[in-house]
């Protein structure tokens, strides 16, 4: 199980990479469209991921993207949840 310190690490990454998609995963969760629990599971998920530190170079060179880069473990899931 990752530390707290690694689970806020990641899901400030979910975040940021939410928000160069322009995805708002607190409107997702209004809607239904991103269940209690798919949001810490995300988090989860990007605690696996092998290339954290592509992904914080990636975040600091777009300030929109859209599309993530083509590691990104909640790619898929961020692209889906944009309203």
């Amino acid at each position: 199980m990752p530390s707290s310190k690694q689970m806020e690490k990641h899901g400030r990454l979910v975040a940021r990479m939410a928000d160069r998609l322009s995805t708002d995963l607190d409107e997702a969760e209004l809607r239904g469209d991103l269940r209690p629990g798919e949001r810490n599971a995300m988090v989860l998920s990007c605690t696996n991921c092998t290339s954290p530190e592509a992904c914080e170079a990636w975040l600091e060179a777009h300030d929109s993207a859209g599309d993530t880069p083509t590691y990104c473990r909640n790619g898929e899931k961020l692209k889906s949840l944009k309203s």
